[in-house]
């Protein structure tokens, strides 16, 4: 199974910044020691795949620096060359594990999930859509008539997502998260699923089986882009959502059984993932990979 890898492109952040870069060398160092998986420096998205989703004015404030301190701030990291590098790769690994997926049945972007960049505005740690971007690269690049499902479940909405995305009926968004956390404006998908705090295995795993049933009751996929977030286990500072480990991974297994069942191809993304500890968000990513290994080798 390809992983694309974006990790090396470090962002600069300041000390004590709450957000987990160190989780993706880590994650590829553990990838690393998989026999069966080939990791593979990401590409950078191109300015023509950029704005298949995002304003043009953006695109050039992003490039050349030009976003102001509160356009900063709402991203959640401050402006340097390397956060325009690294987003661009980023959102380049998912256009990447997208196309070898139609190919090959399943790739990784070992970093991406940034669901929270709108048309016109970073949010929430999010530069660049990667998912909305991969989605319609697909569309233009390889066939103008793949209709795309985005199956997000990060414990926070899609909400750039949805935006971006709202009246493409080509492609179908799915956001299941937590219905109290951040953001706190929710946007709306094609089918959105709001859980309460403290939602444990059983109830989550009842609500995706349900969603699942009912994206294939209103729409037709030829492949799925999944945002496998760490975010809804009970070891997260920011999710709310209380899944056990097992519980996780019996939620990806769920999306790509799914998926095997139908023959769709699945590009899946990290997204979130906020440990108390870095080594549990590190471990529940992994445990994503093992699982999308043991059903890639099936397709």
């Amino acid at each position: 199974m390809k992983a694309y890898y974006s990790d090396h492109f470090v962002l600069p952040l300041p000390t004590g910044h709450r957000f987990p870069m160190e989780k993706y060398s880590r994650l590829r160092d553990l990838v690393g020691t998989l026999s069966s998986v080939e990791t593979i420096e990401a590409p950078a998205a191109s300015d023509t795949q950029i704005l298949y989703c995002h304003d043009p004015q953006y695109l050039i404030k992003v490039i050349e620096g030009k976003l102001s301190p509160q356009e900063q701030k709402e991203i959640g990291f401050p402006w340097s060359v390397k956060m325009v590098e690294r987003s661009r790769r980023s959102a380049g690994a998912t256009v990447a594990a997208a196309k070898t997926a139609l190919e090959e049945g399943i790739a990784a972007n070992l970093a991406g999930g940034t669901h929270h960049a709108y048309r016109a505005i970073g949010s929430g740690f999010c530069v660049f859509n990667d998912s909305a971007i991969a989605a319609r690269t697909l569309q233009k690049e390889i066939s103008p008539h793949l209709k795309i499902a985005v199956i997000d479940l990060d414990v926070h909405q899609g909400n750039g997502t949805a935006a971006i995305l709202q009246n493409d009926p080509s492609i179908f968004t799915l956001s299941i998260h937590g219905e109290n956390n951040f953001p706190f404006k929710k946007e709306q998908s094609d089918l959105d699923l709001g859980l309460p705090d403290g939602c444990e295995d059983k109830l989550y795993l009842n609500a995706l089986c349900k969603a699942l049933e009912e994206l294939e009751s209103r729409f037709k996929a030829d492949c799925i882009i999944y945002l496998a977030g760490a975010d809804p286990h009970e070891g997260d500072r920011l999710g709310r959502l209380n899944l056990s480990k097992e519980g996780m991974r019996q939620r990806d297994e769920t999306v790509f059984q799914f998926a095997l069942d139908r023959k769709l191809p699945v590009a899946f993304s990290m997204a979130g993932g906020y440990g108390k500890e870095i080594d549990s968000t590190v471990d529940i990513h992994f445990q994503t990979i093992q699982t999308a290994v043991a059903f890639q080798g099936l397709y």
